[in-house]
């Protein structure tokens, strides 16, 4: 609603003429800091909710159609692999040191690069994991350590 207001006379101090002013003059200006400190309140609070985390790209993979059939390869340590550094590739016994370019080959026309390691019960865990090494370093991505099931007494 409008509002009159009485002018003064700067030379007489009579009112003259009124002056019609209207309230957009007067813009108040609380309401518009309470909204501005609301909407402040409510991106401090909504920020860290809106975050994102790490980018990961994950992979795709599809179900086999055909089941491995290839014959699974078996590394025995015997006892005696303290004395002669033999172990045995299947059946074929071999000394360690050409372990691994023996399994490097047999590992290039396999899809699966599997090793099932079998060790002797007396035979130390240094010497177990010098074959370990050997294998890992032919390119044998799995390495599976075979041992018996414990018998109930």
């Amino acid at each position: 609603m409008p509002k009159i207001q009485a002018q003064p006379d700067a030379n007489t101090g009579r009112k003259r003429g009124r002056r019609v002013t209207t309230s957009l003059s007067e813009i108040n200006v609380i309401p518009l800091v309470d909204v501005m400190l609301v909407l402040l309140i409510i991106f401090m609070v909504a920020a860290p909710m809106m975050q994102k985390g790490v980018e990961v790209n994950l992979p795709v993979s599809r179900r086999a159609d055909k089941l491995t059939t290839a014959q699974p390869i078996y590394v025995t340590i015997p006892t005696s692999y303290r004395k002669d550094r033999k172990v045995y590739l299947d059946d074929e016994g071999i000394t360690v040191d050409v372990l691994a370019e023996r399994m490097r080959q047999t590992m290039q026309t396999r899809s699966d690069k599997q090793v099932y390691l079998r060790g002797d019960g007396a035979v130390q865990l240094q010497e177990l994991m010098d074959v370990f090494g050997r294998l890992k370093e032919a390119g044998v991505e799995k390495i599976g350590v075979v041992a018996q099931e414990r018998r109930a007494q």
